[in-house]
């Protein structure tokens, strides 16, 4: 496969995006590339791994995701490659690719140290362009993830990535809050299907220690306007929203808050 997608919080008009560009077709020219964004908020490996996750599963079949917010760079965390059921991911050690990696099934992970694989020249401020882009157009050539480095198994999973249940709650934390003020958790649909929770289901939510009451519905439009309600959005993760207002302002909420959600169900 030759398409490789690209994500990164470096600006879409900065040069350093067109730099990675210009490395992957001078090693492959037929390279496929999709930019995802590269307007990630600076820094933000959180923004990152939710936007990575929500966009990888409408790719083809092994692609090649580019991802990089690394604000560790030059440092000693590890350049990687995951390895998928469904896709292959090139970036920076530090969590960035492991939500959208998990749901399709992590298979192996490698680190990238084997120079016959980089550029030349590799410096300590940009692995974008010396490490991760060489990667991922070598990968579209056909190599094998094996032969840019050896396996690792302490790659960095951070909580992020999955929520979890403990004393009858699905336990998790807020991903992302998105220009309409809709809060996005990282509990999953599938996360509620095993739980046994469905549509009309009441549900007890706990976001900074403040207790609601939400309905669990299919739409944004099954509440009156200004309602506060709970449902499955776009990106197949739990929101907290309000028809036609903001989320982030009726339950105080930030990126990171922790919450718990309970209800008329057996988990």
């Amino acid at each position: 496969m030759s398409i490789i997608s690209l994500l990164s919080d470096f600006g879409v008009k900065d040069a350093y995006v067109a730099e990675m560009k210009a490395t992957i077709v001078s090693i492959n020219p037929l390279a496929i590339l999709i930019d995802i964004t590269h307007e990630i908020d600076k820094f933000s490996i959180r923004k990152g791994a939710y936007v990575l996750a929500s966009a990888a599963p409408y790719f083809p079949l092994k692609t090649i995701h580019l991802a990089v917010v690394d604000p560790g760079v030059g440092t000693k965390r590890q350049p990687i490659i995951v390895e998928t059921k469904r896709s292959v991911y090139v970036g920076p050690d530090n969590g960035l690719l492991m939500l959208a990696a998990d749901k399709e099934e992590i298979i192996n992970v490698y680190a990238i140290d084997n120079p016959k694989y980089m550029l030349s020249r590799v410096s300590k401020t940009f692995h974008g362009r010396d490490i991760f882009a060489p990667a991922a157009a070598y990968l579209t050539k056909g190599v094998s993830p094996s032969e840019f480095g050896s396996k690792i198994y302490d790659y960095v999973f951070p909580n992020f990535v999955k929520s979890c249940i403990e004393n009858g709650e699905l336990l998790g934390e807020i991903l992302h809050i998105d220009d309409f003020g809709n809060v996005i958790s990282n509990i999953s649909g599938e996360d509620l299907r095993q739980a046994g929770v469905h549509e009309t289901h009441s549900l007890n939510v706990k976001i900074n220690d403040k207790n609601f009451n939400l309905q669990f519905c299919s739409t944004y439009n099954n509440v009156p306007i200004d309602n506060p309600l709970t449902l499955i959005g776009s990106s197949n993760f739990l929101e907290f929203a309000v028809n036609q207002g903001s989320g982030r302002m009726f339950f105080n909420a930030k990126v990171g808050d922790l919450i718990s959600v309970s209800g008329n169900f057996s988990i």
